[in-house]
């Protein structure tokens, strides 16, 4: 069963490869999720594509692993406070897996940082 546990970091940096390739290449059709206060949709839609891959490029290189992994976590608490709350309070029963989808990414990433991470030297 041991042999299994390595397999976690893989299947962690899963849905940010998917999530962060569907941001820059469908932008566009995620428009309606960027709440409407924010100016600049697409650009904020393509930061976060960029951020989500970068932290999978920060894992696959052991390189600020664990400064990437406590900055996706700050990213998916907003997107939680900012997206996903104010659905939940607006009645959308949709919002409500965005919310523990992205709470539990959280927890994943912040798990990595304090357990699994490599480089230290930006974060101590």
């Amino acid at each position: 069963m041991n042999n299994l546990i390595p397999l976690g970091k893989w299947l962690f940096l899963l849905p940010f490869v998917l999530f962060g390739y569907n941001h820059l290449m469908h932008y566009t059709e995620l428009n309606d999720m960027v709440p409407n206060y924010l100016p600049i949709k697409a650009f904020w839609i393509i930061f976060t594509g960029v951020a989500q891959l970068a932290f999978v490029g920060s894992v696959l290189l052991g390189k600020y692993d664990k400064l990437g992994a406590l900055l996706l976590s700050v990213m998916l608490i907003i997107f939680i406070v900012l997206v996903h709350l104010p659905g939940v309070i607006a009645g959308n029963s949709g919002a409500i897996y965005g919310l523990v989808k992205d709470a539990g990414l959280a927890g994943g990433a912040l798990m990595y940082a304090g357990s699994y991470a490599r480089d230290n030297s930006m974060v101590g």
